[in-house]
């Protein structure tokens, strides 16, 4: 049975690409509205003005465009923008938060998948991200080859990271599953192979288990 909760919460979903992040933040957004929340649906990068500008320099063009750190610094410039002008506003103000990535990719793409040092990450993320932390990571995990599969059946020009070859994206799927093996607490995996109707379901049971119930 739904229970309201005075305050704000935060929910990312994490993954690689063609994982259905997207798909299923909208889902997520729409049925905790139906409950009578409000919800603030948001990606990065992006989900600011700023944040949106910095966007187009990080997903379009050649795939050695910008090395790993670069990305990294990038990403984080975006990210602080992200969490001031539209996270942070949304949690104090009582409104759940339903972000397509988080610091989290960074972790994995730049890190696990880019070679960034992750003491490196771990103190820019500090100071960005502050105390704009999920409540609840939701990792859709799905073999680097079915993900890219799909990912190259979208209608749109945003194909950087697409391009950096299985290797990479073998490597940053790992990098999330040792995330969740790390901080269970927080994060949960499911699997994105299912059906988006079954996903959706998954999903919607965590966050019951989870923010709801709690």
């Amino acid at each position: 049975m739904w229970r309201a909760v005075a305050s704000g919460r935060f929910i990312t979903l994490e993954g690689g690409e063609g994982a259905g992040k997207s798909t299923q933040a909208l889902r997520l957004a729409e049925r905790l509205r139906a409950k009578g929340q409000e919800v603030v649906l948001t990606r990065e990068p992006g989900g600011s003005p700023g944040a949106e500008t910095i966007r187009g320099l990080l997903v379009t063009g050649d795939a050695d465009r910008w090395s790993a750190l670069t990305e990294t610094l990038l990403m984080c410039a975006a990210r602080r923008d992200h969490v001031e002008r539209t996270i942070a506003p949304a949690l104090a103000r009582g409104a759940w938060v339903v972000s397509d990535r988080f610091a989290d990719s960074t972790r994995a793409y730049q890190g696990a998948g880019g070679g960034v040092p992750t003491a490196f990450i771990a103190v820019l993320e500090a100071q960005v991200v502050g105390d704009a932390r999920p409540d609840l990571t939701v990792i859709l995990d799905l073999p680097a080859e079915a993900g890219l599969a799909r990912a190259a059946s979208r209608p749109h020009g945003e194909t950087r990271f697409e391009e950096k070859g299985e290797a990479f994206h073998r490597r940053l799927r790992d990098g999330f599953l040792s995330l969740a093996r790390a901080e269970p607490g927080r994060c949960v995996v499911v699997d994105a192979g299912a059906d988006p109707e079954s996903v959706a379901a998954a999903i919607w049971e965590i966050v019951q288990a989870r923010l709801i119930g709690a």
